[in-house]
């Protein structure tokens, strides 16, 4: 890939990937690949369930090159929107598989992931699952500009566009949002 083509916005390098440059779809993936990870681990609180739904959303990118239009510089928006579907879907299977396992009276044999053995993940996770669950205490809609806005770092009109929103609802949503997040979230030396 040329210098050139990596000072191109995400639109060109999306239409030369719908061409079939398969180049152009790996500076993309180069590009966002860590943010929609990050929007997914916060979402999750799980590494693994993260870097698996991240392969699942740049799959389904390259499936749907040639027939998504971006409707602005930055593929940011429309990928944090297909991980956001993405994320609800695996629940949704999750909870059915459990609840057929429950019916069943099957026990499900748990094995904790090898991965889980490392010390720093497991603190990033214990400490993501309360962040994840003083935010999943929010309204949807202002967890969604919560997970738009302050964990992938869209700014406020991205936001908008990926929630098919006005700037000025984001915007309101964000701040009755941090309000909220101020009272649920206990700091380390509150403790």
């Amino acid at each position: 890939m040329t210098l050139r083509s990596e000072m191109m916005n995400d639109r060109d390098l999306w239409d030369l990937a719908g061409a079939g440059d398969t180049e152009a779809f790996g500076l993309l993936f180069d590009r966002h690949a860590r943010a929609v990870y990050n929007f997914l681990f916060r979402r999750t609180a799980s590494a693994s369930d993260a870097e698996d739904l991240t392969s699942s959303v740049f799959l389904l990118a390259w499936r749907k090159r040639t027939q998504v239009v971006l409707d602005r510089d930055s593929a940011l928006p429309w990928l944090l929107k297909v991980a956001d579907y993405a994320a609800r879907t695996e629940w949704r299977s999750v909870r059915r598989y459990r609840l057929a396992l429950a019916r069943a009276g099957v026990a499900r044999d748990e094995h904790p992931d090898h991965a889980d053995e490392v010390a720093a993940q497991i603190d990033d996770e214990r400490r993501m699952a309360e962040v994840r669950r003083a935010v999943r205490l929010l309204p949807r809609h202002e967890r969604q500009v919560v997970e738009l806005c302050i964990w992938s770092g869209l700014d406020q009109q991205a936001a908008a566009v990926a929630l098919g929103i006005a700037v000025g609802t984001v915007k309101s949503r964000l701040s009755r949002a941090r309000q909220r997040l101020q009272g649920l979230l206990v700091l380390p030396q509150e403790r």
